[in-house]
C-alpha cells in the first residue's frame, strides 16, 4: 500500500516538474519569437530602401541581409524552445502562451519600428498577461498521450485524418488560386495558410518530442519507428511553407496587424487539432475548460485592443482634454439651472406678494 502511494506521489511530482519546465520554455519561446518578427521586419524595410524585389512579389533578396538571418536565428531559438516545451507540457497550454510573443512584438515595434502603442494598446498588453495567467491556472497538468504507440492509434482515427486532409486541400487552394488572386488585398489569405499548416507543425512537434523522450529515456529507439521520420519530414516541410508565406504577410501588412491575427488563427486551429488528436480536454473539469476558454477570450480581446485603435492618438492627456469640455458644459448647465431656479423663486415670491395685495384690496372694498 505504501509503495503504491509512493509511486503515485512520484508520478504527480514528475508531472508537476514537467509542467513547469514546459511553462518556462513556452515563456522563453514567446520572447524570442516576438523579437524575431521585429528583426525580420527591419530587414524587409532595409531591403525596400535598396530597391530590391519584395518578398510579396516572390523575391528572396532578404536572404542577403544579415539582420534577417539574425531574426531567423531568434525565431529558431524560440521555435526550438517551443518544440521542447511540447515534449513536457500539453499543447493546450504551450500554444495559447504564444500571446506573450504578441506583447513582446507590440512593445518592441513601438520602440524600434516607430509603430504606435497608445493607452488602449498598453491596456491590451496588461490583459494579455492576465489572460495568459488564467490559461496557465486552468490548463491540463498531465498528458493524455504519453508514448508513440498511443499516438499511432490516435493518428489513424477518422477525425484527425479528416482534419489533415482539409488542411492539405485548403493549403493547395490558397497557394494556387486564392493567394495569387487575393493575397495582396486580404491579410487573412496567407494568415489562414500559415495557421492551418502551423497546426500540423505543432502536432508533429508534439509527436517528435514524445519520440525523443522515449529514445533518451532508453525505453525504445524511436528512430526505428517510421512515424518518427514522418514527423521530421512534416516539421521541415510545414516550417518552410510557414516561413515563406509569413514573410509575404509581413512584407504586405503592418507587423502589429500580422502578429495578432496570426496568433488568433494559429492558436484556434492548434487547439482544435489538439482536441481532435490528443483529447487533453477529457481529463479537464468543466471549471477548467471554462477557465481556459475565458483566458483565451481575454487574450483575444487584448489583441483587439492592441491593434483595432492603434492609429488613434489615445493617451491619458487626450482623455482629460476630451472630458474637460463635457465637465465645463456640465458646470455651465448647473449654473444656468441655478439661475433659472432663482428666477423662478423670485417670480413666485412676486406673484405671492401680488396676491396678498389683491386680497387686502378686496377686504377693504
Amino acid at each position: 500500500m505504501n509503495s503504491v502511494t509512493e509511486m503515485t506521489n512520484s508520478d504527480e511530482n514528475y508531472n508537476t516538474t514537467n509542467f513547469y519546465i514546459g511553462l518556462g520554455l513556452a515563456i522563453m519561446s514567446s520572447g524570442f519569437i516576438g523579437a524575431s518578427f521585429i528583426i525580420k521586419k527591419k530587414a524587409l524595410i532595409q531591403l525596400q530602401k535598396y530597391g530590391g524585389l519584395r518578398a510579396s512579389s516572390g523575391g528572396f533578396g532578404y536572404l542577403k541581409e544579415w539582420i534577417w538571418w539574425a531574426g531567423l536565428l531568434s525565431m529558431g531559438i524560440g521555435e526550438a524552445a517551443n518544440f521542447i516545451a511540447y515534449a513536457f507540457a500539453p499543447a493546450s497550454l504551450v500554444t495559447p502562451l504564444g500571446a506573450l510573443s504578441v506583447l513582446v512584438s507590440a512593445v518592441l515595434a513601438s520602440k524600434y519600428l516607430n509603430e504606435k502603442l497608445n493607452l488602449l494598446g498598453k491596456m491590451g498588453c496588461l490583459l494579455c498577461i492576465l489572460g495568459s495567467t488564467i490559461i496557465v491556472l486552468h490548463s491540463p497538468k498531465e498528458e493524455e498521450v504519453s508514448n508513440l504507440s498511443d499516438l499511432v492509434v490516435k493518428i489513424r482515427e477518422p477525425g484527425y485524418v479528416a482534419y489533415v486532409l482539409i488542411v492539405i486541400m485548403s493549403t493547395l487552394l490558397i497557394i494556387f488560386h486564392f493567394g495569387p488572386a487575393y493575397g495582396k488585398q486580404n491579410i487573412l489569405v496567407y494568415i489562414c495558410l500559415c495557421s492551418s499548416v502551423g497546426s500540423l507543425t505543432v502536432m508533429s512537434c508534439k509527436g517528435l518530442g514524445l519520440a525523443l523522450k522515449e529514445t533518451i529515456s532508453g525505453k525504445e529507439n524511436a528512430f526505428a519507428n517510421w512515424l518518427t521520420w514522418v514527423f521530421i519530414f512534416s516539421v521541415i516541410l510545414c516550417i518552410m511553407i510557414q516561413m515563406n508565406y509569413l514573410n509575404k504577410s509581413l512584407d504586405l501588412f503592418d507587423t502589429s496587424v500580422v502578429t495578432p491575427v496570426y496568433y488568433v488563427f494559429f492558436t484556434t486551429l492548434v487547439i482544435i487539432a489538439s482536441a481532435i488528436l490528443f483529447r487533453e480536454w477529457t481529463k479537464m473539469s468543466v471549471e477548467n475548460i471554462l477557465g481556459a476558454s475565458c483566458g483565451f477570450f481575454v487574450v483575444v480581446i487584448a489583441i483587439f485592443l492592441l491593434n483595432a485603435f492603434k492609429e488613434m492618438d489615445i493617451n491619458y492627456g487626450n482623455i482629460r482634454q476630451m472630458l474637460r469640455p463635457k465637465r465645463e458644459m456640465l458646470l455651465n448647465y448647473n449654473s444656468k439651472w441655478d439661475e433659472q431656479q432663482r428666477a423662478t423663486r423670485v417670480e413666485s415670491q412676486h406673484l405671492l406678494n401680488h396676491s396678498y395685495v389683491n386680497s387686502d384690496i378686496t377686504r377693504t372694498i
